[in-house]
């Protein structure tokens, strides 16, 4: 049984103003914690109207990620042709038992037994060691975190995380593809702890109480 509703946009500015509606596969580090680059008071002040998210659409970073998108898509085609892949530009699914839950899927694949997946795509720029060292056998928390709220959202059996991680030596730019496998029966305790958190973060948004400060590890 399908655990979503499917909404189609005709364009970006559409697309990106239902996007607001709710929790959202990068909001969904935030709500714990674990995004870089944005807190869990500051989330919760752009989803009460309070604050006006930050306009992030012309930096030079998110230009060549979403750029790079379709190419890359169709590099995992080429690379994983077991695969069955599917995208749709200006589609939100929501969940059913929880609609504030919704999401923006790189891709939906499916596998040789008919299982349902997901495509993450994700390109980033490594300027030094640590950040590599952060796709090293794992993928980073806020992009860990991403894929579970995805999981949440669809109920889908398995998710597909594709990086290209870009660095410069001596003038040229080195691209490596790093492929990341995650099965739902392998996280079932994580998806458990992040619905809980979502769950009490958009009650707060509700209420229109703000929420304890939550800051990240150190």
């Amino acid at each position: 049984m399908q655990q979503f509703r499917i909404y189609e946009f005709e364009n970006e500015e559409q697309w990106i103003h239902g996007r607001m509606n709710g929790i959202g596969g990068s909001d969904a580090s935030a709500v714990v914690g674990m995004n870089p680059y944005k807190t869990n008071i500051e989330l919760f002040e752009e989803k009460t109207g309070r604050k006006i998210p930050e306009d992030i659409s012309n930096h030079p970073c998110v230009v060549y990620g979403k750029k790079a998108e379709e190419p890359i898509r169709e590099l995992f085609k080429l690379d994983y042709p077991q695969y069955e892949v599917e995208h749709h530009e200006f589609r939100i699914l929501q969940s059913i038992e929880y609609p504030f839950m919704q999401a923006s899927l790189d891709g939906e694949i499916t596998d040789q037994k008919g299982r349902k997946g997901i495509l993450e795509i994700k390109t980033t720029n490594i300027l030094q060691s640590m950040q590599r060292e952060k796709w090293n056998n794992q993928i980073p928390q806020n992009y860990y975190i991403q894929v579970l709220h995805y999981l949440l959202v669809t109920g889908y059996e398995f998710a597909v995380l594709r990086a290209h991680l870009n660095s410069s030596w001596d003038g040229d730019v080195r691209t490596q593809a790093k492929h990341y496998f995650i099965e739902r029966s392998e996280v079932i305790e994580d998806l458990e702890f992040l619905k809980q958190e979502e769950i009490k973060f958009w009650k707060y948004v509700e209420s229109g109480r703000k929420p304890p400060l939550i800051l990240p590890e150190i």
